[in-house]
């Protein structure tokens, strides 16, 4: 028996894998761009699944599909929304810039998976009664609002059901911390050098409001997606060859799948022509990038040592340090979400350009869709899996040294502050200096110059007062 079969499309004949799902068009793509040899990312085939199946219920309750048809088309496009035939998808990300080699990949997928269903051969889109990648499963549609129409039921779905929960967790978890330390004093930095205390409880608990205002960022990016659906504008933007009412059908449809509120956009030349919105979202995933580095860099630097450094906090050991120092670990994961971050403020620069006129956008479409929502996935799912194990393999076993934070506060200069109210700033300044000459603690040097009495330097050097003076 062959291994190939032989599908023609309106460029001529092209040999397809005998037991492939795809047709001609199909692999034409294969064949021209084989580029990075790695396909668009598998929630946006899902996407096109779902979309697909809205699109073929649309149709049929707009008299333009046949019940027959709209059953087996949207049975299989469900198949497909479920990941089900992820292999059949192998167009690479560097194809045509509006994504249309995707688009006919779904097509030709979903008209066989239907005439599968239907009882006729993989290829017989011509036969009597068969269902026809472009005429049936493409009803009413464009490559041109398809693609990016599955980038936004991609995005939006990937963010309310990964991202945003994660970051959730995150912040529920710091927060967590933040409640168990709130009675630890230890000293606080400004500029890398000693400052006034503060409660290891509220440096969490700012690291906390942190992760949470990431999670309203991610729903602010959720947002974005939601309200601008470009179905239903075709070829430009028009809506030539669809159903007035079709994307709306459409997004009615999107929206009881998925369990969110897709709206139609309300202008459609934007929506294709330029795709400001992800630029916009993903400017929201570089945020919450940058917020996760920070804790991560002030968790690893809290936590350096263990015997010559910081210290203040012990972070769990995952695996050893080094290959030559017996012994040795290091702030792996907080090393992985900082590298995290690198690369999502890189594909912020990737999605950014994408919609650039010129690059991307230009009249009524954009032509570089396919790396935007590459670029643009992959940073959710980095976010999304560091996030968690951020919380798994480095917050839940994360201890704190309350010892070695009270040993720093007694040696830190800057309890001096605390005296500025009662002796003036230029006095206060000499006892940091001269205390630091003598390597004297300031309580020390106070008591020996009798600048303030004991009590009173009790009164003012007391660490926890220190964290909440207006209490």
């Amino acid at each position: 028996m062959s291994n190939t079969r032989t599908e023609r499309d309106t460029m001529g004949e092209m040999q397809v894998p005998s037991d492939a799902l795809y047709g001609a068009s199909t692999a034409r793509a294969v064949d021209n761009f084989p580029i990075a040899h790695q396909p668009v990312p598998a929630d946006v085939v899902h996407a096109f699944g779902y979309l697909k199946a809205a699109c073929a219920e649309a149709n049929l309750q707009l008299g333009k599909l046949d019940a027959k048809r709209a059953e087996v088309i949207i049975a299989a496009s469900m198949e497909v929304a479920e990941g089900k035939h992820d292999e059949h998808f192998p167009v690479d990300v560097y194809q045509t810039g509006s994504g249309t080699s995707t688009n006919m990949n779904a097509n030709e997928v979903i008209a066989n998976l239907a005439n599968l269903k239907l009882g006729f051969e993989l290829g017989a889109k011509g036969a009597d009664g068969a269902v026809h990648p472009n005429d049936h499963v493409n009803m009413g549609q464009s490559s041109n609002d398809t693609f990016p129409t599955a980038m936004h039921i991609a995005g939006a779905a990937a963010i309310s059901g990964r991202l945003a929960p994660a970051l959730e967790r995150l912040a529920t978890a710091l927060g967590d911390k933040a409640k168990a330390w709130d009675k630890i004093v230890k000293i606080g930095r400004t500029h890398l050098m000693d400052a006034t205390p503060i409660r290891v409880g509220q440096v969490f608990g700012g690291y906390a409001a942190q992760a949470g205002y990431s999670a309203t960022r991610a729903g602010r990016a959720l947002a974005r997606l939601l309200e601008n659906m470009p179905i239903g504008g075709t070829a430009v933007g028009t809506g030539i060859n669809t159903h007035p009412e079709f994307a709306a059908k459409v997004c009615a449809a999107l929206s009881k799948q998925l369990g969110v509120e897709f709206a139609e956009a309300n202008n459609h030349p934007e929506a294709q022509a330029a795709k400001d919105s992800f630029v916009e979202a993903h400017g929201e995933l570089k945020a919450i990038a940058v917020a996760l580095s920070k804790i991560a860099n002030d968790i690893r630097h809290l936590g350096s040592g263990p015997r010559c450094s910081l210290g203040e906090l012990m972070l769990p050991a995952t695996q050893p340090g080094s290959s030559i120092m017996p012994g040795k670990v290091n702030p792996v994961m907080c090393e992985s979400i900082m590298q995290v971050a690198c690369r999502v403020i890189g594909n912020d620069a990737t999605v950014t350009t994408a919609g650039l006129g010129g690059v991307g956008s230009i009249f009524e479409l954009n032509v570089a869709m396919p790396v935007m929502i590459d670029a643009f996935m992959q940073s959710v799912t980095l976010l999304t899996n560091g996030a968690g194990v951020f919380v798994d393999k480095l917050v839940e076993g994360l201890e704190v040294d309350a010892e070695r934070c009270r040993g720093l506060i007694d040696q830190s200069l800057m309890m001096v502050t605390s005296l500025a109210p009662e002796i003036g700033y230029e006095k206060a300044a000499k006892l940091a200096k001269d205390a630091l000459k003598s390597g004297q603690t300031i309580r020390e040097i106070c008591l020996e110059e009798k600048v303030l009495g004991e009590a009173e330097l009790d009164k003012l050097l007391e660490p926890m007062s220190m964290t909440d003076p207006h209490a």
